[in-house]
């Protein structure tokens, strides 16, 4: 993993695109302290990957998720038959922003992303 941050660091206006799954999970922080080390712009799925030192996260509203899904469980447990329940997909993003990290890595964060921003780290 290292290796590959190295390599893309070298690149000319490299960054990372951190995609949520198990190992990017359970190697969060090596993730951000090595795009941190390397000073490598990076972008990850969850808010807590921007609050523990992310450059910005944008994914998916877990609270939401788990609101609808506690709704989902109340039809099933009202009668529903799991299978008879459509399948849906996110309809709320968060968007956070870490200045402090913006600022580690010489990068202006533009005020319109500012303005757009969920929640915005200083």
């Amino acid at each position: 993993m290292e290796a590959a941050i190295e390599a893309q660091a070298r690149a000319p206006g490299g960054g990372l695109v951190v995609l949520p799954d198990t190992f990017t999970f359970s190697n969060r922080a090596l993730l951000i302290a090595l795009a941190a080390r390397h000073r490598l712009p990076a972008i990850y799925a969850t808010r807590g990957q921007a609050i523990d030192g992310g450059l910005l996260s944008y994914g998916p509203d877990t609270v939401d998720l788990y609101r609808r899904a506690a709704a989902y469980v109340d039809r099933v447990l009202m009668g529903e038959k799991p299978a008879d329940l459509p399948v849906q997909n996110p309809n709320k993003y968060v968007l956070v922003v870490n200045l402090k990290t913006a600022k580690a890595l010489g990068l202006d964060v533009p005020p319109t992303l500012l303005a757009r921003a969920d929640e915005v780290i200083e």
